[in-house]
């Protein structure tokens, strides 16, 4: 897919306003033919992947230097709502490793807490149901 000008053999320049334009029509396009089930996964990996950071399972010896279980509580609560919503439009094929990655960052979450939470009580498990 092509953003050329026909009045330019370069087409538009990236600082104006033709090029913006033609910028966002072309990122319009590309988002148009990604498959909701795409966006929907993806967007559930970067949750889990923030989860996972937040929960200082990041690789390095500075991992537990990000160690937030307030974010991770929140990342994981709204993952668990997305995967919830969004698993019978997904299917099991995309659905199962999704609530897999869920069950474990729940676990790595109860693992990583001082204070545990009552069963039922843990990020996400008033949607998914209690994880011990």
């Amino acid at each position: 897919m092509s953003t050329e000008s026909p009045n330019s053999p370069e087409g538009p320049g990236p600082g104006t306003q033709q090029g913006v334009a033609a910028g966002h029509e072309q990122a319009t396009r590309d988002i148009a033919e990604v498959p909701a089930v795409e966006v929907i996964t993806t967007a559930a990996i970067h949750l889990m992947s923030a989860a996972a950071v937040k929960c200082g399972l990041a690789e390095g010896p500075d991992a537990r230097e990000h160690l937030d279980l307030d974010e991770a509580r929140r990342l994981i609560s709204a993952l668990a709502g997305l995967i919830t919503a969004a698993a019978p439009d997904l299917g099991s094929q995309h659905a199962a490793p999704l609530r897999d990655g869920l069950k474990s960052l729940q676990l790595a979450f109860r693992e990583a807490s001082v204070i545990q939470d009552p069963p039922g009580q843990g990020p996400g498990e008033k949607l998914t149901g209690s994880v011990v």
